[in-house]
This record gives C-alpha cells, structure tokens and sequence, in this order.
C-alpha cells in the first residue's frame, strides 16, 4: 500500500478529547471504520505545510494498538502524538488541568509469573526521552516533564486501587491507552518519534467518574496547548 506524505499523527481515545483538537486544527472526517474515525487537515509548520491525521480510535489498549497499526501502515509517521486526560495517582502533586509529558510507561494489569526476553514487550517499562529547550516556559502552561504513566483497561475510581497503583508502580497517573500506542510504535521502529501528552482530570479516587468529565473540557485545552508546542 502507498503511503501519503510525512504527517503529524494524534491518537485520541474519547470523541469529547478529539472534539476540541479537530475543532482547533480543522480536522475533516476523511474516514469511518466499523470503531475508528479518521479526521485530516493541513497547517503551516516551521518548514512549511503539513499533514496533520487524528485517529479517533476508542477506550483501552486493544483500541488503541489497532488504531495505532492502522496509522502506521497506512501514513508515514513523521510524528506520533498520544493525547487524553488521566487520572492523577500523586495526591496533592499534581492538581486537575496539569499537564504531564511522562517519560516511563507501565502495563499494570499484565500478571506474568514467567521470565524470560520474549516477555519483555509486555513485563518492561518503555522509556522516551523528549527535546524540550531550556529556555521554554514550563511553569508558564503548567507542564511538568517526566513520571509515570500506568496503563490498564480499567477506570480507576477507588481510592484504594489509587494507591496500589502508586506504591506497586510509583506511578504518577493513569490512563487507558498509553503503554499500548508505545508498544506499537516500538514494534514499527518509531518510538522516537512520540510524544504522549496527559492533563488531569481527576483523582482517580471515589469522585472521579463525575470529575472525570466535569473537568475535560478544561484539562484538555490545557494540554491543546502544549500540542501547539510539540507539533
């Protein structure tokens, strides 16, 4: 299959986090598959016009490594961007509408009680590392480099599964897709080239289901900003 031109890709879970995107960006609808939308447009970068494609790919990592293979092997990549709310497992570190680029990804609802190197993809942390210049503003949009980032196919909304996940993990926040997109671009040789951009929502704690929402509209602008950085 012939791919299109180098283009920007953004990977989103919920229609309410790619709502705001595709509004900011003019994104169209080009496709529908049976669960994953497709948005594209262009915009002036520094070097000039480029492609942006939003995948609209749907909650958990099944979700998310399908809609991540589609991009793939169907756009050459030349950036990789995970975007979404999560739910925030430090207590009082981080507040709703923070914006994290976390650096270590973790698979926490993997049990292996096996070893071996063939069971590293799913057992090992991923690790990214990510340009940002020294003289770029981080307190000014409320960023905060590195943590991290435990992905499961659950909504964590209990205090006590909260601080499991941050004293087994030392993880940071949690979300439903991350560590599946990574493992995906590894899988395709590009894990250098993505980005994965979480604001909070919530605290992942007995009020989260309705702060989850309440919030997102928020969470999410601030973290279009950052995207608007990276881009």
């Amino acid at each position: 299959m012939q791919k299109m031109n180098l283009t920007k890709a953004i990977v989103t879970a919920m229609k309410e986090e790619a709502d705001l995107i595709i509004k900011k960006f003019g994104l169209k609808e080009t496709k529908s598959l049976k669960n994953i939308k497709i948005f594209e447009g262009t915009r002036v970068g520094d070097d000039g016009e480029e492609n942006i494609v939003l995948v609209l790919g749907g909650i958990g990592k099944i979700q998310a490594a399908i809609a991540t293979t589609y991009l793939l092997e169907n756009y050459s990549v030349d950036k990789l961007i995970n975007i979404g709310i999560a739910g925030n497992l430090t207590g009082n570190d981080l507040k709703v509408g923070d914006v994290i680029l976390p650096n270590t990804f973790v698979q926490q609802d993997m049990y292996l009680p096996f070893e071996g190197e063939h069971l590293d993809y799913a057992k090992k942390p991923i690790f990214l590392e990510y340009a940002i210049g020294e003289n770029y503003d981080l307190q000014k949009f409320g960023l905060i480099l590195n943590g991290v980032c435990a992905t499961g196919d659950e909504f964590v909304d209990n205090r006590d599964r909260m601080l499991e996940l941050r004293n087994d993990f030392g993880a940071d926040i949690c979300e439903m897709e991350a560590f599946a997109i990574l493992t995906t671009a590894r899988e395709y040789g590009i894990l250098g080239k993505c980005i994965v951009i979480k604001a909070i929502s919530d605290g992942a704690d007995n009020e989260a289901k309705d702060a989850h929402m309440n919030n997102l509209e928020f969470a999410m602008e601030n973290s279009i900003a950052i995207l608007e950085f990276v881009l």
